[in-house]
């Protein structure tokens, strides 16, 4: 079950650990769009999780992802770390046996979660937002979609980008990847897993992610933005959080269809489910985001909810807010690459 290239860094990690070389039982475990190999693992007769990391780059870093996890597990918002090898990219953490988590209850407890977590020292490096913008180019550049509407889209992503500032105070330790499989849920405390995407970013990043899951009208959204600063958002906060939340529908939109479609034209005909609808079933666990069709689907509503956003009267008012907030010469960067 474990490849034959990753079994003797497999040993060595359940010899250093546990005084063992074998499991007493191994199970595999789904591990989504991640590259890793993620089983159950029995050892002395409790229960671990093992993760193979079968690739490992610049990108895919072991020492990045176990520095940023340790420091999670040590404040207690990742599981305990029995192991961690660097080198072969092999980590070893306590199983939780989840149970789902009601929406309601992750509305609140959520935001505090990220509050913790961005409040830990700074994880090594940042996000490059040069480079996460360039699946958005490519897609831009396959004409998947109408040349109108994507025309349209991209006129106002660039007013965006040429406002959305670049805050020091606001780069913080982020998890960034806080899909549903993510969070685990054991009916009395919140685990994140999976940080191999965890680096300095930008707090509302974080914060976008978990609300597509979470926020579902403005008092929710409110609520959620409320636990997470201790007190009632002011149009600031309420403006770049919803900035932020167009640049992860942008990002999403991007980067799924352009799985899903093969950069082939899609077919627009085909029955959508809404935003809302779709996003709890992900939270259920409902859908399989492995399948081609699911992948499009994803990105078209992300896109949908985008072109929807963008037409808002609010949007200009975001743009207004956080533009005349950073119009004083000394606050010139900009987080965002302004597309061409």
């Amino acid at each position: 079950m474990i490849p034959h290239e990753n079994s003797a860094a497999v040993s060595r990690g359940l010899r250093e650990t546990f005084g063992v070389t074998v499991c007493e039982d191994i199970r595999p475990m789904p591990s989504g769009l991640s590259s890793d190999l993620v089983f159950r693992i029995v050892v002395r007769g409790s229960s671990f999780m093992l993760w193979i990391m079968t690739r490992i780059d610049e990108v895919n870093d072991p020492a990045r992802r176990f520095t940023c996890m340790l420091a999670a597990a040590e404040a207690g918002l990742a599981p305990h770390v029995w192991y961690a090898g660097i080198e072969d990219g092999i980590c070893i953490t306590d199983f939780v046996d989840a149970l789902p988590f009601p929406v309601t209850e992750a509305l609140v407890r959520m935001p505090r979660l990220l509050r913790m977590l961005h409040a830990l020292p700074p994880f090594p490096k940042s996000l490059n937002y040069v480079t996460a913008n360039k699946p958005i180019q490519r897609f831009r550049a396959a004409k998947i979609l109408l040349k109108a509407e994507t025309e349209e889209v991209f006129t106002r992503y660039a007013q965006l980008s040429a406002v959305y500032p670049h805050n020091e105070s606001d780069m913080v330790s982020c998890h960034n990847d806080l899909r549903p499989q993510n969070i685990l849920f054991d009916g009395r405390r919140v685990w994140l897993v999976d940080w191999k995407a965890a680096m300095m970013n930008d707090r509302y990043f974080d914060l976008a992610i978990a609300a597509n899951f979470l926020v579902t009208s403005d008092t929710e959204e409110r609520t959620y933005l409320q636990e997470y600063f201790g007190q009632p958002p002011d149009e600031y906060q309420l403006a770049r959080f919803f900035l932020m939340r167009q640049v992860l529908h942008m990002l999403s939109a991007a980067i799924f269809l352009l799985l899903g479609s093969w950069g082939r034209p899609i077919n627009m005909k085909n029955k959508l489910p809404s935003f809302q609808d779709f996003h709890q079933r992900l939270w259920m666990g409902a859908v399989n985001l492995a399948d081609s069709d699911e992948k499009t689907a994803y990105g078209r509503v992300h896109w949908q909810q985008l072109l929807q956003n963008m037409r808002q009267a609010r949007f200009d008012d975001a743009l207004r807010i956080v533009s005349d907030r950073h119009a004083c010469p000394e606050v010139g960067r900009r987080l965002l690459p302004i597309a061409p």
